[in-house]
């Protein structure tokens, strides 16, 4: 096995197992420190970590407005409102099915995948899948306000975060920028990092920190693996693989975020949210088929 072949498997797997135990990790975190703040920490530390890493291996810094606007504007995205609205939403939503909600990523690219001159026509089976992941979404956010698992704000809070995680991608794409991807990534952590912070202070977060070992340790473990491995992994896999290939990892994520939720949190789902989830998981993946068929 040559050396490109080491990276890459190394790098799916940081993408599908790291990433899929986040949602494990940030659970634990919000039982523990208030979310704003715990995730603004989080991206302040991997975004210097990432930057000094990427600044040793001769990155350099955005040099025009344009691309400052990119690197900052993908940050708030995919960081602020992606990432820092489920960070929020799982203070009442369980890992699983936060994991499960944010699949739906992978639909919402699909759908701005076709707006602009750039945009491309969805195919049939793509559409299908589309359909198919949103009446999933619908069957697992009805079943947990049924069951009153949660609040509606932090279920409407998680149904927006996909929406903009995929509108940051389809940005990214479509303004790339000349800087290597650990730049990219450290600097969009540093943006979303003193925003989060800024928005945690502001809100009086500061004062909701507490100095119990568990929540600590998961943090840690979002900033090292989270961020600066798992977020790396997958900028160098934007420019390896095609995005059907990279976009498996919106069905295997929360498969391993189920498993380990039920393992170690002890969650289940409803039987309602069960079939939601198989709904959502098959929608997914006629997405992927579709784009893959699409491009070959």
């Amino acid at each position: 096995m040559n050396s490109r072949a080491v990276q890459l498997l190394l790098a799916f797997a940081a993408v599908y197992l790291v990433w899929g135990s986040t949602y494990l990790a940030i659970r634990i975190v919000v039982e523990h420190l208030p979310p704003a703040l715990s995730a603004g920490i989080r991206f302040d530390v991997a975004g210097t970590l990432m930057l000094i890493y990427a600044l040793a291996r001769g990155g350099k810094l955005p040099k025009t407005r344009a691309e400052w606007n990119s690197v900052v504007l993908t940050g708030i995205a995919l960081l602020v409102a992606g990432n820092g609205l489920v960070t929020w939403s799982e203070k009442w939503v369980e890992s699983n099915q936060a994991a499960l909600i944010v699949a739906t990523s992978a639909l919402w690219m699909a759908g701005f995948g076709t707006i602009g001159a750039k945009g491309e026509r969805l195919s049939p089976l793509t559409l299908c899948g589309l359909f198919a992941g949103f009446a999933g979404v619908a069957l697992l956010v009805g079943g947990g306000i049924q069951a009153q698992g949660a609040p509606l704000p932090a279920y409407l809070a998680l149904l927006a975060a996909p929406f903009f995680w995929a509108l940051g991608s389809v940005y990214a794409k479509r303004h790339p920028v000349a800087l290597t991807g650990a730049m990219s990534a450290a600097l969009q952590m540093l943006t979303a990092g003193i925003v989060l912070t800024v928005i945690g202070l502001a809100a009086g977060e500061a004062s909701q920190l507490s100095w119990q070992p568990r929540g600590w340790l998961a943090l840690a473990y979002l900033i090292v693996f989270g961020s600066c491995v798992a977020y790396g992994a997958f900028f160098y896999l934007v420019h390896e693989v095609s995005p059907a290939v990279l976009g498996t990892y919106a069905y295997v994520n929360p498969a391993i975020a189920v498993l380990l939720g039920w393992w170690i949190l002890d969650e289940h789902l409803g039987q309602t949210q069960i079939i939601g989830t198989a709904v959502i998981l098959l929608g997914v993946l006629l997405v992927s088929l579709g784009s893959a068929r699409k491009k070959a």
